[in-house]
């Protein structure tokens, strides 16, 4: 390693001491390893092989605690970052290392970045087989290999134990494959007390939304509608979802809800036009895509009451590389305060970011976000 080289990894693992934990790599493993022989033999650590049931209900062998782990697939390493597990991760897919906009966890984790790369990464790529065994882990964590034929083929390519996690379906999380998934990463690197602290702190904020608006009636609510959500790629205006996680935690009269439907939809505008929704949320992975749109048909959002009244509000994108838990909770914060701002006089959303971050993923990275996106603000559609 030259000398530039060295001093960059000093820096990047000086900044993952105040957030995430350090990774292994280079001579940090094998002093790692060392550590782990000599705590080992002193009875501190004594890994034993156990039987744990993955998401896809595979009875999988594995060595428990695990100590040198990889993740694949969307969302598993973000799962591994809220349940402090990054010390033990030993390479990660070149996907994570190019493109870390709108994933948090890897604003608080950047020394993850200088692991070696163990595959493309992505919901239909295969998983780079040589690429893994040549970091040697003791588990494989998978996300979205939902099928057991695919894992069990994995696991016997590499012979590395694979547990397969899960989110539920892409853009309507399922929380409580969510927080199996959590309480399964814990088991397996022995954080599981840590992973309790997070689905309690999870399930505490959607308790504490909840509550806020309680017992108001539907036709007491402003009629909510968001648009330009992220579906396979960048959308517009058209770009909805109903039973919208964030507009659910606080109980929002979304008016996409309307259709019976769940999760992602392309709507026409005329529908939209026909809603005529009070209050109108873009989300700021389309913004430009939204503005765009505004200097074409001008007369179409003009023709919106949530235009004309400057009742436009921004939203973090909360999906990326699946969903970001604690952008999602912060966006239910936002969202009650722009639309039950009685209920929500003592939420400052960006401090409630912070802390959501901060709990999640030991760093306040907001502003990166807001950097990106442009955070929480109102927004002007009507000069383009």
């Amino acid at each position: 390693m030259n000398g530039s080289a060295w001093l960059l990894s000093l820096l990047l693992v000086g900044l993952a001491l105040t957030g995430c934990s350090a990774v292994q790599t280079g001579k940090e493993v094998n002093k790692a390893e060392t550590a782990q022989v000599s705590a080992s033999a002193q009875g501190a650590v004594n890994p034993t092989i156990q039987v744990v049931t993955d998401l896809v209900g595979r009875e999988v062998k594995v060595k428990i605690p695990a100590q040198r782990i990889v993740g694949i697939g969307p969302g598993s390493l973000r799962l591994v970052a809220y349940v402090n597990g990054t010390d033990r991760v030993v390479g990660i897919e070149d996907m994570e290392k190019k493109m870390p906009t709108g994933r948090p966890y890897m604003f608080a984790c950047p020394e993850l970045t200088i692991l070696p790369t163990i595959g493309q990464g992505g919901i239909d790529t295969m998983p780079d087989e040589e690429a893994l065994l040549s970091v040697k882990p003791d588990v494989i964590f998978a996300s979205y290999l939902v099928d057991k034929a695919k894992a069990d083929n994995l696991q016997a390519k590499t012979g590395i134990p694979v547990v397969v996690l899960s989110y539920g379906q892409l853009a309507t999380f399922n929380e409580e494959d969510v927080y199996r998934s959590l309480d399964l990463v814990g088991r397996v690197i022995g954080t599981q007390q840590r992973a309790e602290e997070v689905i309690s702190y999870v399930k505490k904020s959607k308790a504490d939304l909840a509550q806020r608006t309680q017992g108001i009636a539907d036709s007491a609510k402003p009629k909510v509608y968001v648009g330009a959500l992220g579906m396979k790629g960048t959308q517009g205006i058209e770009s909805t979802q109903a039973k919208y996680p964030p507009f659910m935690y606080i109980g929002a009269r979304n008016v996409a809800d309307e259709t019976g439907k769940s999760g992602s939809l392309m709507i026409e505008r005329e529908k939209l036009v026909s809603w005529d929704p009070d209050i109108l949320f873009i989300d700021e992975g389309g913004y430009s895509k939204v503005l765009d749109d505004v200097q074409k048909n001008p007369a179409f959002y003009q023709s919106l009451s949530a235009v004309k009244n400057g009742q436009v509000y921004g939203q973090i994108p909360y999906n990326f590389y699946t969903t970001n838990l604690d952008t999602a909770l912060a966006d239910a914060y936002y969202a009650g305060k722009v639309i039950f701002p009685e209920k929500f006089q003592d939420i400052d959303p960006v401090k409630k970011s912070e802390e959501i971050y901060s709990f999640l993923l030991g760093k306040p990275v907001y502003e990166q976000m807001a950097k990106d996106y442009g955070g929480f603000k109102k927004l002007d559609l009507t000069h383009p």
